[in-house]
């Protein structure tokens, strides 16, 4: 499962654990809700640092990963093959060259 996943459902589950114990409590539901709120932020800060780390260095793995992926294609579509990672392909000669060895019927070369 996803570390944002994990997360996620720590921090749901730490607001419905709070908001449980304050149910008794004789104040407005509202009320109780943001104190759950922001009790639960509180205690996720210090319970799920782990989770969010893990989430933090996947985020961080994904932004890396996507912009190694975009320098590569911006200089593949710039023209520069060898930052691409890819070499030319044989026989793409520009269209003011002929490749060697052919000829045109008049015996001129193409």
């Amino acid at each position: 499962m996803s570390p944002g996943v994990k997360y996620t459902l720590g921090r749901l589950g730490l607001f419905l654990a709070v908001a449980l114990v304050l149910w008794p409590v004789p104040l407005n539901l509202f009320v109780k809700l943001m104190l759950a709120v922001i009790i639960s932020a509180a205690l996720a800060f210090f319970l799920l640092r782990g989770l969010r780390d893990q989430m933090a260095e996947q985020l961080s793995d994904n932004v890396t990963r996507r912009r190694t992926e975009k320098e590569k294609l911006r200089s593949a579509l710039a023209g520069d093959d060898q930052a691409a990672g890819t070499t030319p392909a044989a026989g793409t000669a520009s269209t003011d060259e002929a490749p060697a060895g052919k000829r045109s019927p008049d015996g001129r070369d193409d």
